[in-house]
């Protein structure tokens, strides 16, 4: 694929600027000036045009193909929600303006829209207050763990280690170990935590459980009761990784059984492109007792109806993240909450699960589901003995359909996590199932059509362990 420097032909520009009244050495100090111009592309406005129409051909997107990608809740994003986070009034104030004396006056519809964004998913979580500033769900993720840090240093609980289970996405240990924490696996048993293997790595020194609900198994947890009466006995908190959320949003509110920090994928859940490194936003949410320590500045409705932010929180964590965070993330994310509405969040979770279970009753003839049972927004399954996963995840791409999660969970051997989401209609599915069933049924008789594939994409199979070591990150300089 040929970059813009290579299509560069000297001379050709895209416009002629005009000459500024002043250069540039009247306006700067010479020290800041360049010695010589810099090395940039010279391209007509068509040539800039055609490059990136022509790479943007090359792109999977959701809004061109179908995303069955498990854990990542891949789903359309409806335009009317860009246009909102696109107002003037959004896009055109300065992040400091709020900061400055008297300057809140200028920014009441931005903080108000930060305020009943919180308040909303206060309200769906059925979690006492909630931090909109982290900017990812790994950050999200760091900042709950931190939350749990700050309380039992508050409280003087010598707190050393956090319980994940081998079920538990990736950043799940990352995060508690970045917090200072010595991360405990435990082994799933039937595809859930079992409140007895809890229970015996139940020590004094425990800070907290992360727990995934439904878990990546697309299981819910059905033991929450047991393990929350125990966690409760040695003031160990209950951590929700709120990337799953789409199964359960407005038909169970996670505070209300027992967890006391949430974060969420609102880039993913809840009205944002997820996928391209960004933008994101992990907000988080927190019981009674986890208030204190949220990120300072917090936005309050003042008595007089106005809002304000109020930074003087003595035990808050301090800032996660610039400014409130990936603000137009949430207004889009506040926008879907208000169109979908209390009927509409819990119908797209229903929606989202009866899909799911759809593509597992038509796909069990073929894959094995080791835990054939009803599932939640996602499940997983291994492909015939002697066949990959990631064959028949290429063989997808072949045809249009980005590839499942593949080899994750790493419990299920050769695993293939499907996620259809609660926007893809029953033709779109009927297509997935009739492509797997043919990819098994070809695979079985000649193993090569799957390991050739894909055939015609703009890049085929990569050495990736060469592309790792031998990494071109620039543009070489004639």
């Amino acid at each position: 694929m040929r970059t813009l420097f290579d299509k560069s032909a000297k001379g050709r520009t895209a416009v002629v600027p005009a000459m500024p009244e002043k250069q540039a050495g009247d306006m700067l100090p010479q020290n800041l000036l360049r010695a010589k111009p810099a090395h940039l592309p010279e391209l007509s406005e068509l040539d800039v045009i055609r490059h990136f129409t022509e790479n943007s051909h090359k792109n999977f997107s959701v809004d061109g193909n179908f995303y069955p990608l498990g854990s990542c809740t891949m789903k359309y994003n409806a335009k009317v929600l860009e246009h909102i986070a696109a107002l003037p009034g959004f896009t055109q104030i300065h992040p400091l303006i709020a900061q400055l004396k008297n300057g809140e006056q200028y920014t009441q519809g931005a903080l108000q829209a930060v305020y009943e964004a919180e308040q909303l998913l206060c309200e769906i979580n059925g979690m006492k207050a909630f931090t909109m500033q982290p900017m990812s769900g790994a950050n999200g993720e760091f900042t709950g763990v931190m939350l749990i840090a700050a309380y039992h240093k508050d409280k003087g609980n010598k707190k050393t280690k956090i319980i994940v289970p081998d079920s538990a996405h990736g950043t799940n240990p990352a995060s508690a170990m970045m917090a200072g924490y010595e991360v405990v696996n435990i082994p799933s048993v039937d595809g859930m935590v079992d409140p007895d293997v809890l229970e015996k790595n139940l020590t004094d020194d425990v800070a907290a459980l992360m727990m995934t609900c439904p878990n990546t198994l697309g299981l819910f947890e059905r033991n929450l009761p047991k393990i929350v009466e125990k966690l409760r006995k040695i003031d160990a908190l209950l951590y929700y990784d709120g990337a799953n959320l789409n199964a359960i949003m407005g038909k169970m509110r996670v505070g209300d059984v027992g967890f006391d920090v949430v974060h969420l994928n609102l880039h993913k859940t809840m009205g944002t492109p997820h996928g391209g490194g960004g933008p994101g936003s992990g907000a988080v949410g927190v019981s009674e007792r986890l208030v204190p320590y949220l990120p300072v500045g917090r936005v309050e409705k003042t008595a007089e109806g106005t809002y304000r932010l109020n930074f003087d929180y003595p035990k808050s964590i301090g800032y996660i993240a610039p400014f409130l965070g990936n603000f137009s993330v949430y207004v889009k994310a506040l926008a879907y909450i208000s169109r979908l509405g209390k009927e509409g969040i819990p119908r797209a979770a229903e929606y989202a699960v009866l899909n799911a279970n759809y593509l597992r009753k038509k796909m069990e003839s073929f894959l094995t589901v080791p835990f054939d049972r009803i599932c939640m927004h996602e499940f997983v399954s291994t492909p015939p003995e002697g066949m990959k996963a990631l064959d028949l995840a290429k063989a997808l791409l072949e045809y249009g359909i980005h590839a499942p999660t593949i080899y994750f969970p790493l419990i299920v051997h050769e695993c293939l996590m499907f996620e259809p989401t609660e926007t893809e209609n029953k033709d779109t599915l009927d297509n997935l199932v009739t492509l797997m069933q043919e990819f098994v049924e070809k695979g079985k008789q000649d193993p090569s059509f799957l390991q050739q594939m894909p055939l015609t994409t703009p890049l085929r199979r990569l050495d990736e362990t060469l592309a790792a070591r031998s990494m071109v990150l620039k543009q070489e300089e004639e």
